[in-house]
């Protein structure tokens, strides 16, 4: 395995979890498409780099370098930066600048680097001075709670907090399903049914768009040697 890493959930409201991991050698793959934005700190040849990573609509290919340690932030669906909403880094990287190796630069203020152990303290700090926030109204609607609001501005704060429309996050989720209940064993003509599917081709479109693989392909990978 050329990445090692070690991952923990959150108790804050505002992160989904916490990975830390290490670049072992180089090396590529296939990623899935991915409805969360992320902070990542990457340390490699002695300099940090800072990133806000965008969702990602589609799958693709992922290529990284050797020796790297790396800390990703996850955030949960709806927290975004109001001086920079999702919408303007969707499926891009940009850096967040700040003196190398030290610290960031984040609405007008710079801030310590965070770690593994203390990155839910780094989040409740851009909280409290308020450089992220948690949409109400894209909370609410995950949550199948339909606020009274016209479906334009509901669209304009799904846009600004997650980069996406609600229908497009949903698919993505359906495609996450439709792999889980493949790599659990289901036959791909049960998947279809069980992950609300109209048939097997639109099953097979929405994985290769969203999770880089066929049915065929997940279903087979996951088997026992």
């Amino acid at each position: 395995m050329s990445i090692s890493h070690e991952q923990r959930l959150s108790d804050s409201p505002y992160v989904e979890s916490v990975t830390h991991g290490w670049t072992l050698s180089a090396g590529s793959s296939i990623r899935p498409a991915e409805s969360n934005w992320h902070m990542v700190f990457v340390k490699a040849q002695g300099r940090t780099h800072s990133l806000a990573v965008g969702p990602l609509p589609t799958s693709g290919k992922v290529t990284w370098g050797e020796g790297a340690e790396i800390l990703w932030i996850k955030f949960k669906l709806g927290v975004f930066m109001p001086h920079l909403p999702v919408r303007d880094f969707l499926d891009m990287e940009k850096p967040l600048q700040g003196e190398a190796s030290k610290s960031i630069w984040l609405r007008n203020a710079a801030w310590e680097l965070p770690n593994f152990e203390n990155a839910d303290t780094f989040v409740s700090k851009l909280v409290r001075d308020e450089v992220l926030a948690l949409d109400p109204v894209v909370d609410a609607m995950l949550n199948d709670q339909l606020p009274d609001l016209s479906a334009r501005t509901m669209r304009h704060h799904f846009l600004r907090a997650t980069g996406m429309t609600r229908s497009r996050i949903f698919q993505m989720k359906q495609a996450q399903r439709a792999k889980a209940l493949l790599q659990q064993g289901t036959s791909i003509l049960d998947t279809v049914y069980e992950a609300g599917y109209f048939d097997q081709p639109h099953l097979t479109r929405s994985l290769k768009q969203f999770i880089g693989y066929t049915p065929a392909q997940i279903a087979q990978t996951s088997q026992p040697e």
